[in-house]
């Protein structure tokens, strides 16, 4: 074995190295229409999305049916005090999601599972998240991002039959990709899978592995050096938890979800059968990536959920609190939060059940619409709890068993908070989700300038590439000057007797779709291939894009609402007021992309990192301790008790 491929030794990439090894593992090629990329490319494709797609009838029921019994657990057998104070989900809940079938909602009843849709899965996610967020995420980094869902699409029939079932009823599953000095970067992927006969011997230590405390089976990441009949690459592989030489060395805490079973796992010399390998070598980070695509909408799932409950607490709050002769919630600094959350779980949830539909259904590729899920929700959802503890006030920062021990009603308001709080860095940062959401959104500029602004491409493919750009902008920027969204009659189906306009939302998000575009095109001509380095614009316009979307799927939420005559009336007010709200932060983004300061934040930057600025730093003590940033994630035998406990 070379030193370059010796456990021991982390490799070593440049920045050019690193981008290339996250686009090979891209999903390049768009087989199916998206609303989202159209949107960011300046087309506005309602037809994608209208009308709203149903789930099947049985779809339904089956759905309902689990529903109803997960509602009564969740009512009966889950205490989320008792997960708060013990920071531990007792058994006995998780044995008794296990009987329920929780773990096989998304495997397919031919393994033993529920074979629920996305729409459903969502469902039930939103629901036991509200009981207590931390069993959300079991059962979500089980099923999203554990071992069922990248079998379920990369598996073979064997892996199939022998996991699958036993992912369904008995065992957990964990996903294990992070590394102590490895996050959004995998190129430096450190653990090694390598060959040796039959098998491939796994070494090294993964960091944050959720479920991994309890697991029983694990998705572990890892790089099988290049040789001889190996292409080599980070590789996906199935790992018995149980096995020699596997190590969970800690139990991590946190701020939120204490109930979190997520640790640090050391691999020693652990033997892999090569039938547990998942996919082709090379193929693992594709793999992971491919199956967040949709494994991203349980987050938004559990963001719905906990922007209902904060609208039931402010609700109940704010008509019982009285200030100065009335509800607090008359009084308008109250009321416009009140809005402001009713107004963005409705658009949250507008959002979910589309990018869940259409993932069930299958005619478009929601790859962006998953990404934007996340991003949006996660980044709302905090702004909602936050809120809701403002309205509260002292008792919103007071903890629930406090509450309860003076004789009030134990609301855990500053729980949620700190519970959201991880969903806006754990699946993709907000700024990995940016830049992630970004590349998507300008591909196909990249895909006829990319030669144009590669530095190194020859002269003649440089003029070849300009070419081709030229072709396709004499072709594309002549759409962006005018379309429906300067008609006074477009989306009239939209403006029905009696409701608010939403029409004129959405010719509103037509029209700013287009300046979406056109803005994306001067930033390229701009800034060409120093582009992606703009990370604070391309983040406004993927925040702008975040916002049309929502509007477009509140709109089709309120008229498919109207027109089976469930709420329309009241769907089609919240859908009108969270427009109103999301049109101001349009606005202010449009703003921003121009009027900014990005290049003074860079220049202050450089001075705090070269210390000029340590003198503001003074006239404090710093309680952090001294040791190491990180941890030493040298490749070796455990000297750490193993505090793995599977669940009987």
């Amino acid at each position: 074995m070379s030193a370059a491929t010796t456990p021991s030794s982390r490799p070593t990439v440049t920045e050019r190295e690193a981008r290339q090894v996250a686009e090979a593992a891209r999903e390049q090629d768009w087989r199916k229409p998206s609303f989202a990329k159209e949107l960011f490319l300046g087309r506005f494709r309602l037809d994608l999305i209208h009308p709203h797609p149903l789930p099947a009838d049985d779809d339904v029921q089956r759905g309902e049916k689990f529903l109803a019994k997960l509602r009564d657990f969740c009512e009966t057998k889950i205490d989320g005090s008792v997960i708060e104070r013990d920071a531990r989900i007792p058994d006995q809940v998780i044995t008794g999601l296990k009987e329920l079938g929780a773990f096989g909602m998304k495997i397919d009843t031919k393994y033993g599972g529920l074979g629920l849709t996305q729409v459903y899965y969502n469902k039930a996610l939103a629901l036991v998240g509200s009981a207590n967020p931390a069993i959300g995420a079991l059962l979500s980094a089980h099923q999203s991002i554990g071992v069922p869902q990248p079998l379920k699409m990369f598996g073979t029939q064997e892996q199939k039959d022998t996991f699958l079932p036993r992912c369904a009823r008995t065992d957990i599953s964990a996903f294990l990709l992070t590394e102590p000095d490895v996050g959004s970067d995998p190129a430096r992927l450190a653990t090694t899978a390598v060959p040796d006969g039959d098998d491939y011997v796994l070494d090294g230590v993964k960091l944050w592995t959720t479920n991994g405390v309890v697991a029983d089976l694990l998705v572990v990441m890892a790089r099988v050096p290049k040789s001889e009949g190996h292409k080599g690459g980070i590789t996906a592989f199935v790992v018995e938890a149980a096995s020699d030489g596997v190590t969970v060395e800690n139990r991590n805490a946190f701020m939120g979800l204490r109930g979190l079973e997520n640790g640090v796992t050391r691999f020693h010399r652990v033997r892999v059968p090569a039938a547990n390998r998942i996919g082709l070598e090379g193929a693992g980070l594709k793999i992971a990536l491919t199956t967040l695509n949709t494994g991203r909408l349980s987050l938004p799932a559990m963001c719905v959920g906990a922007g209902k409950w904060c609208l039931k607490i402010a609700r109940e709050w704010s008509a019982v609190r009285e200030q100065w002769g009335k509800p607090v919630a008359l009084h308008e600094a109250v009321g416009s939060k009140i809005s402001f959350i009713a107004a963005t779980t409705f658009a949250l949830e507008a959002v979910l059940d589309l990018s869940s539909q259409m993932a069930d259904e299958d005619r478009n590729d929601i790859r962006i619409e998953a990404a934007l899920a996340k991003l949006y929700g996660s980044e709302m959802a905090c702004l909602m709890a936050d809120e809701l503890v403002q309205i509260r006030g002292g008792r919103g920062f007071e903890t629930a068993a406090s509450l309860e021990a003076r004789g009030e009603r134990a609301v855990p308001a500053e729980q949620i908070l700190r519970d959201l709080r991880i969903n806006r860095i754990f699946e993709g940062s907000t700024e990995i989700m940016h830049l992630l959401i970004a590349r998507e959104a300008v591909d196909a500029h990249l895909s006829v300038a990319g030669d144009l602004i590669d530095p190194d491409k020859t002269l003649a493919d440089k003029a070849k590439a300009g070419a081709q750009a030229g072709a396709f902008y004499a072709k594309w920027l002549p759409k962006l000057v005018a379309g429906p969204g300067q008609l006074p009659r477009s989306y009239a189906d939209f403006h029905p007797s009696g409701h608010p306009d939403l029409a004129a939302h959405l010719r509103y998000v037509e029209r700013a779709a287009r300046k979406l575009a056109r803005s994306t095109f001067y930033a390229m001509s701009r800034w060409q291939g120093r582009m992606e380095t703009k990370q604070g614009f391309l983040g406004r316009i993927v925040d702008i894009g975040a916002e049309l979307f929502a509007m477009s799927a509140a709109c089709v939420r309120a008229e498919h609402l109207r027109a089976t005559e469930d709420h329309g009336r009241e769907a089609y007010q919240l859908a009108d007021a969270f427009c109103r709200q999301s049109r101001i932060r349009v606005e202010e983004l449009f703003g921003r992309l121009w009027t900014n300061t990005d290049d003074l934040d860079h220049k202050v930057v450089k001075g705090v990192l070269g210390g000029a600025y340590e003198w503001l730093e003074q006239g404090i003590v710093d309680p952090s301790g001294d040791g190491p940033w990180i941890a030493d994630a040298t490749p070796g035998a455990s000297q750490r008790e193993n505090v793995h406990r599977p669940i009987p």
